[in-house]
Protein backbone atom coordinates (compact mmCIF):
# COMPACT_ATOMS: atom_id res chain seq x y z
CA UNK A 1 0.00 0.00 0.00
CA UNK A 2 1.34 3.39 -1.03
CA UNK A 3 1.37 6.35 1.35
CA UNK A 4 -0.84 9.23 0.24
CA UNK A 5 -2.13 12.42 1.81
CA UNK A 6 -5.04 12.03 4.23
CA UNK A 7 -6.61 15.41 4.87
CA UNK A 8 -8.21 16.86 7.97
CA UNK A 9 -11.58 15.23 8.82
CA UNK A 10 -10.82 12.29 6.51
CA UNK A 11 -10.43 8.72 7.68
CA UNK A 12 -9.07 5.53 6.13
CA UNK A 13 -11.32 2.47 6.28
CA UNK A 14 -10.42 -1.18 5.74
CA UNK A 15 -12.49 -2.76 2.93
CA UNK A 16 -11.59 -6.32 3.97
CA UNK A 17 -10.70 -7.15 0.37
CA UNK A 18 -7.15 -7.69 -0.87
CA UNK A 19 -5.91 -5.38 1.86
CA UNK A 20 -7.59 -2.44 0.11
CA UNK A 21 -8.34 0.74 2.05
CA UNK A 22 -10.64 3.67 1.28
CA UNK A 23 -10.37 7.33 2.18
CA UNK A 24 -13.65 8.89 3.34
CA UNK A 25 -14.82 12.19 4.77
CA UNK A 26 -17.83 11.82 7.10
CA UNK A 27 -18.67 15.49 6.51
CA UNK A 28 -19.25 14.75 2.83
CA UNK A 29 -20.67 11.28 2.31
CA UNK A 30 -19.60 7.78 3.32
CA UNK A 31 -20.52 4.62 1.46
CA UNK A 32 -23.20 2.35 2.87
CA UNK A 33 -24.36 -1.23 2.56
CA UNK A 34 -26.04 -0.40 -0.77
CA UNK A 35 -22.70 0.13 -2.50
CA UNK A 36 -21.29 -3.09 -1.07
CA UNK A 37 -24.35 -5.09 -2.15
CA UNK A 38 -24.18 -3.61 -5.65
CA UNK A 39 -20.52 -4.64 -5.93
CA UNK A 40 -21.58 -8.19 -5.12
CA UNK A 41 -24.62 -8.17 -7.43
CA UNK A 42 -22.87 -6.83 -10.53
CA UNK A 43 -21.30 -9.47 -12.75
CA UNK A 44 -18.37 -9.02 -15.12
CA UNK A 45 -16.47 -11.19 -17.57
CA UNK A 46 -12.75 -11.35 -18.20
CA UNK A 47 -11.68 -8.39 -20.29
CA UNK A 48 -14.74 -6.23 -19.53
CA UNK A 49 -14.58 -2.45 -19.48
CA UNK A 50 -16.67 -1.16 -16.56
CA UNK A 51 -18.01 2.34 -15.84
CA UNK A 52 -19.37 3.45 -12.45
CA UNK A 53 -21.67 6.47 -12.73
CA UNK A 54 -21.54 8.77 -9.70
CA UNK A 55 -18.64 6.92 -8.13
CA UNK A 56 -18.31 9.16 -5.06
CA UNK A 57 -15.43 7.77 -2.98
CA UNK A 58 -14.65 5.17 -5.65
CA UNK A 59 -15.95 2.38 -3.43
CA UNK A 60 -17.66 0.34 -6.17
CA UNK A 61 -14.75 0.21 -8.67
CA UNK A 62 -12.28 -0.60 -5.89
CA UNK A 63 -14.45 -3.38 -4.45
CA UNK A 64 -15.25 -4.80 -7.87
CA UNK A 65 -11.60 -4.80 -8.86
CA UNK A 66 -10.96 -7.02 -5.85
CA UNK A 67 -13.88 -9.34 -6.66
CA UNK A 68 -13.81 -9.66 -10.45
CA UNK A 69 -11.54 -10.26 -13.43
CA UNK A 70 -12.71 -7.27 -15.47
CA UNK A 71 -10.02 -5.54 -17.51
CA UNK A 72 -10.52 -1.94 -16.40
CA UNK A 73 -12.77 0.28 -14.30
CA UNK A 74 -13.65 3.95 -14.67
CA UNK A 75 -15.43 6.01 -12.03
CA UNK A 76 -17.24 9.20 -13.05
CA UNK A 77 -17.90 11.77 -10.32
CA UNK A 78 -19.16 15.36 -10.68
CA UNK A 79 -17.91 16.65 -7.30
CA UNK A 80 -14.28 17.64 -7.68
CA UNK A 81 -13.40 17.07 -4.02
CA UNK A 82 -14.91 13.57 -4.02
CA UNK A 83 -13.21 12.67 -7.30
CA UNK A 84 -9.85 13.82 -5.93
CA UNK A 85 -10.38 11.80 -2.76
CA UNK A 86 -11.30 8.71 -4.81
CA UNK A 87 -8.17 9.18 -6.90
CA UNK A 88 -6.04 9.18 -3.75
CA UNK A 89 -7.66 5.90 -2.69
CA UNK A 90 -6.80 4.43 -6.09
CA UNK A 91 -3.19 5.54 -5.68
CA UNK A 92 -3.03 4.30 -2.09
CA UNK A 93 -4.09 0.83 -3.24
CA UNK A 94 -1.73 0.98 -6.23
CA UNK A 95 -4.59 0.46 -8.67
CA UNK A 96 -3.87 3.28 -11.09
CA UNK A 97 -3.36 0.76 -13.93
CA UNK A 98 -6.80 -0.76 -13.30
CA UNK A 99 -8.99 2.17 -12.19
CA UNK A 100 -9.41 5.67 -13.60
CA UNK A 101 -11.34 8.40 -11.79
CA UNK A 102 -12.82 11.07 -14.06
CA UNK A 103 -14.34 14.30 -12.79
CA UNK A 104 -17.38 15.09 -14.90
CA UNK A 105 -21.15 15.35 -15.18
CA UNK A 106 -23.24 12.19 -15.67
CA UNK A 107 -25.49 14.16 -18.02
CA UNK A 108 -22.47 14.61 -20.31
CA UNK A 109 -21.08 11.08 -19.95
CA UNK A 110 -21.97 10.26 -23.55
CA UNK A 111 -19.70 13.15 -24.60
CA UNK A 112 -16.89 12.39 -22.14
CA UNK A 113 -16.68 8.75 -23.26
CA UNK A 114 -17.03 7.02 -26.62
CA UNK A 115 -20.36 5.49 -27.53
CA UNK A 116 -20.70 1.72 -27.08
CA UNK A 117 -17.47 1.73 -25.05
CA UNK A 118 -18.48 -0.26 -21.97
CA UNK A 119 -19.50 -3.85 -21.29
CA UNK A 120 -20.88 -3.07 -17.83
CA UNK A 121 -22.15 0.07 -16.12
CA UNK A 122 -22.84 0.25 -12.39
CA UNK A 123 -24.59 3.02 -10.52
CA UNK A 124 -25.75 3.81 -7.00
CA UNK A 125 -27.71 6.94 -7.96
CA UNK A 126 -29.54 9.51 -5.87
CA UNK A 127 -32.71 7.85 -4.60
CA UNK A 128 -35.00 10.80 -4.01
CA UNK A 129 -36.70 12.58 -6.89
CA UNK A 130 -37.89 16.20 -6.85
CA UNK A 131 -41.00 15.30 -4.91
CA UNK A 132 -39.13 13.27 -2.36
CA UNK A 133 -37.28 15.78 -0.25
CA UNK A 134 -35.16 18.89 -0.22
CA UNK A 135 -34.59 21.29 -3.10
CA UNK A 136 -32.02 24.00 -3.75
CA UNK A 137 -29.46 22.21 -1.58
CA UNK A 138 -26.19 21.46 -3.35
CA UNK A 139 -24.28 20.12 -0.39
CA UNK A 140 -22.30 16.89 -0.99
CA UNK A 141 -24.80 14.80 0.98
CA UNK A 142 -27.78 16.32 -0.83
CA UNK A 143 -26.17 15.66 -4.21
CA UNK A 144 -25.60 12.02 -3.25
CA UNK A 145 -29.15 11.47 -1.97
CA UNK A 146 -31.39 13.68 -4.12
CA UNK A 147 -31.78 14.15 -7.86
CA UNK A 148 -30.45 17.68 -7.85
CA UNK A 149 -27.65 17.20 -10.41
CA UNK A 150 -28.80 14.07 -12.26
CA UNK A 151 -31.99 12.06 -12.60
CA UNK A 152 -32.95 8.47 -13.27
CA UNK A 153 -33.66 9.56 -16.84
CA UNK A 154 -30.10 10.89 -17.17
CA UNK A 155 -28.67 7.59 -15.91
CA UNK A 156 -30.71 5.52 -18.37
CA UNK A 157 -30.09 7.82 -21.33
CA UNK A 158 -26.30 7.87 -21.09
CA UNK A 159 -26.09 4.19 -20.16
CA UNK A 160 -28.01 3.27 -23.30
CA UNK A 161 -25.54 5.25 -25.40
CA UNK A 162 -22.39 3.98 -23.67
CA UNK A 163 -23.19 0.27 -23.33
CA UNK A 164 -22.29 -2.17 -26.06
CA UNK A 165 -25.12 -4.22 -27.56
CA UNK A 166 -25.96 -6.77 -24.87
CA UNK A 167 -24.05 -4.79 -22.26
CA UNK A 168 -25.39 -4.72 -18.73
CA UNK A 169 -26.45 -1.97 -16.36
CA UNK A 170 -26.48 -2.75 -12.63
CA UNK A 171 -28.31 -0.42 -10.26
CA UNK A 172 -29.21 -0.28 -6.58
CA UNK A 173 -32.22 1.86 -5.73
CA UNK A 174 -35.26 2.11 -3.47
CA UNK A 175 -38.31 -0.15 -3.96
CA UNK A 176 -40.74 2.78 -4.07
CA UNK A 177 -39.07 3.89 -7.33
CA UNK A 178 -39.34 0.49 -9.03
CA UNK A 179 -42.10 1.50 -11.45
CA UNK A 180 -40.09 4.58 -12.43
CA UNK A 181 -36.99 2.43 -12.87
CA UNK A 182 -38.60 -0.17 -15.13
CA UNK A 183 -40.45 2.36 -17.28
CA UNK A 184 -37.40 4.61 -17.67
CA UNK A 185 -35.04 1.75 -18.50
CA UNK A 186 -37.38 0.39 -21.17
CA UNK A 187 -37.73 3.84 -22.70
CA UNK A 188 -33.99 3.72 -23.42
CA UNK A 189 -33.85 0.10 -24.65
CA UNK A 190 -32.49 -1.20 -21.35
CA UNK A 191 -34.51 -4.30 -20.57
CA UNK A 192 -34.77 -5.28 -16.87
CA UNK A 193 -33.63 -8.91 -16.61
CA UNK A 194 -32.96 -9.56 -12.91
CA UNK A 195 -34.57 -7.96 -9.86
CA UNK A 196 -33.67 -8.71 -6.26
CA UNK A 197 -35.16 -7.08 -3.19
CA UNK A 198 -33.04 -6.45 -0.10
CA UNK A 199 -34.65 -6.79 3.33
CA UNK A 200 -33.14 -5.74 6.66
CA UNK A 201 -34.97 -8.69 8.26
CA UNK A 202 -36.86 -11.55 6.64
CA UNK A 203 -40.22 -10.41 8.01
CA UNK A 204 -39.80 -6.75 7.05
CA UNK A 205 -40.60 -5.02 3.78
CA UNK A 206 -37.68 -4.44 1.38
CA UNK A 207 -35.45 -1.42 1.85
CA UNK A 208 -33.50 -1.68 -1.40
CA UNK A 209 -33.83 -3.21 -4.84
CA UNK A 210 -31.03 -4.45 -7.09
CA UNK A 211 -31.70 -4.35 -10.83
CA UNK A 212 -29.82 -5.79 -13.80
CA UNK A 213 -30.81 -4.49 -17.24
CA UNK A 214 -29.47 -5.52 -20.66
CA UNK A 215 -28.99 -3.17 -23.61
CA UNK A 216 -31.46 -4.26 -26.32
CA UNK A 217 -32.39 -7.37 -24.32
CA UNK A 218 -35.58 -9.34 -24.94
CA UNK A 219 -38.52 -8.96 -22.50
CA UNK A 220 -38.11 -11.48 -19.68
CA UNK A 221 -37.35 -10.82 -16.04
CA UNK A 222 -36.20 -13.04 -13.18
CA UNK A 223 -37.08 -12.10 -9.60
CA UNK A 224 -34.47 -13.61 -7.31
CA UNK A 225 -35.09 -14.76 -3.74
CA UNK A 226 -34.87 -11.93 -1.21
CA UNK A 227 -31.48 -10.90 0.12
CA UNK A 228 -31.78 -10.62 3.90
CA UNK A 229 -29.19 -8.55 5.75
CA UNK A 230 -29.76 -9.60 9.38
CA UNK A 231 -30.82 -12.89 10.92
CA UNK A 232 -33.10 -13.29 13.93
CA UNK A 233 -30.03 -12.91 16.16
CA UNK A 234 -29.36 -9.45 14.75
CA UNK A 235 -26.12 -10.57 13.09
CA UNK A 236 -25.26 -10.54 9.40
CA UNK A 237 -26.61 -13.51 7.43
CA UNK A 238 -24.13 -15.87 5.79
CA UNK A 239 -24.82 -14.38 2.37
CA UNK A 240 -24.04 -10.87 3.60
CA UNK A 241 -20.84 -12.12 5.23
CA UNK A 242 -19.88 -13.67 1.90
CA UNK A 243 -20.47 -10.37 0.09
CA UNK A 244 -18.54 -8.32 2.63
CA UNK A 245 -15.62 -10.56 3.54
CA UNK A 246 -15.23 -13.70 1.39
Amino acid sequence: MREVEVKEFERVDDLHRNGYMLIQDPKRFCFGVDAVLLSGFAKTEKGDEVLDLGTGTGIIPILMEAKSNAKHFTGLEIQEESAEMAQRSVLMNELEDKIDIVCGDIKEADVIFKGRQFDVITTNPPYMNDGGGIKNDYSPKAIARHEVLCSLDDIARVSSKLLKFGGKLYMVHRPHRLTDIICTLREYKLEPKVIRFVHSYADKEPVMVLVEAVRSGKPWVKVMPPLVVYGDDGKYTEEIIDIYYR
